[in-house]
């Protein structure tokens, strides 16, 4: 006779996904508070009495642009980061000096750097505190490389993203109105020049009647 399973909870959940990666969850999260922060920001101008319609109109697609900005630009910067440090750990590129040794002690020296290898597979019927040792590590840098890339993101590279897409917008905006002033005040010139013209050849406009 078979148990039920138990379900599983949301702890149980939430350490299934990150339980491995602490620098996945950091992500993550990350996401999250950008993406909220920005709900904050187009609800504020959406419900704010003392913006007109006008500007509404205006204002909140262009903070839902900055939004997408934003949390692209942090999340491309962070997880490449993140890629980095992990692959570097796990192609013997960056190790804790006990398992590096030890894995030049047991012939596996010319593989450490190599693109191809994984270190993570290398060990797995290593001793227990080789095993520890690396896992730490891994995971340590794993926290790291996504927190100096967040950091970077956060304070370098999306304002920067963030600022080059703002004034491409402005400029655009820009072009867009000088072309609709352009083309009023054009039409205002040909209803001008018309309403000349017509009094030109208008007969009756010197004594209001027609000589013979």
């Amino acid at each position: 006779m078979t148990s039920a399973k138990t379900p599983l909870t949301i702890f149980d959940k939430l350490y299934k996904a990150y339980g491995g990666s602490m620098g996945k969850m950091l992500i993550h999260t990350g996401v999250i508070g950008w993406i909220l922060s920005s709900a904050a920001q187009i609800c504020a101008i959406a419900f704010n009495d003392k913006i007109s319609k006008e500007q509404k109109m205006f204002l909140i697609p262009q903070e839902f642009a900055d939004a997408c900005v934003n949390i692209l630009s942090f999340y491309a910067v962070t997880q490449t980061f993140s890629s980095v440090g992990k692959k570097l750990v796990s192609t013997g590129k960056w190790l804790p000096e006990n398992v590096k040794k030890h894995l030049i002690k047991k012939g596996f020296g010319t593989k450490l750097g190599n693109i191809n290898t994984n270190i993570g597979k290398i060990i797995e019927k290593m001793p227990s505190r080789i095993k520890t040792s690396y896992g730490r590590f891994e995971h340590g840098m794993d926290v790291t490389a996504t927190t100096i890339g967040s950091i970077i993101s956060c304070n370098l590279i999306t304002p920067l993203v963030r600022n080059l897409y703002a004034s491409h917008r402005q400029q655009a905006q820009m072009a867009k109105m000088n072309n609709k002033d352009n083309n009023q005040t054009l039409a205002k010139t040909n209803i001008s020049n018309q309403s000349n013209n017509v009094k030109t050849f208008n007969p009756y406009r010197s004594n209001g009647s027609l000589k013979v």
